[in-house]
This record gives C-alpha cells, structure tokens and sequence, in this order.
C-alpha cells in the first residue's frame, strides 16, 4: 500500500518547505543584522531559525523512518524539492552563523 493525500504526506512535505522557508527569511534578516554591525539581533534571529529548521528536520526524519520501518512510501517530487530545500537551507543557517561569529570577533578588536 503506498501514502497517499489522505495520510498527511503533502502536507507534511509542504511542512518542511514552509519551515524552511521562513527559516531562510530569518537567515536573511541575521545577515542583514551583521551588515548594521547588530551581533544580538543576528543571534536571535538565527535562533528562530534554528527552531524552523528543527521542525522541519524532524518531519524529514519521521518519513525517512517510516520508510526504513518499511512502510511503503511512494516516490514524491514533491518530498524531493522539500529535503534539497531543507539542506541548501540549513547550509545557509551554518554559514550564516559562522559569519556572525567571525565579523562579531573582527570588530571587537576595532
């Protein structure tokens, strides 16, 4: 048997990209922080981002399990653009925090 609509499955997918899309608009305001040189308005908001991109992780890893359990699950482009999403996201997020932290350190030895 495989997942369908009625399962929750698109919309769990369409979880993932919601999550990790208001996860990058919180990256983008950090990077904005950093520009006005406002280190502590950069780190809230790239732990906002931190927490949607925790949720949509875990909705990742909750469909991966179940397919590792074996259930069934039916190939999705849809869950395909979500996971490439969620990675080039959260690639975003790590760089993001790097960079807080370096430019933080360059201009506390101004």
């Amino acid at each position: 048997m495989t997942e369908n609509i009625e399962d929750g499955s698109v919309k769990n997918t369409m979880d993932i990209i919601i999550n990790a899309g208001d996860a990058r608009a919180f990256i983008a305001d950090a990077l904005d922080n950093v520009g006005d040189f406002d280190y502590e308005s950069a780190k809230k908001n790239i732990e906002k981002a931190d927490a949607k991109l925790v949720i949509a992780h875990r909705l990742q890893t909750k469909k991966m399990q179940e397919e590792a359990e074996g259930k069934a699950i039916e190939y999705s482009v849809l869950f395909t653009h979500a996971q490439d999403t969620l990675m080039t996201i959260m690639t975003e997020y790590n760089l993001t925090k790097h960079l807080i932290n370096v430019f933080e350190k360059r201009d506390q030895k101004k």
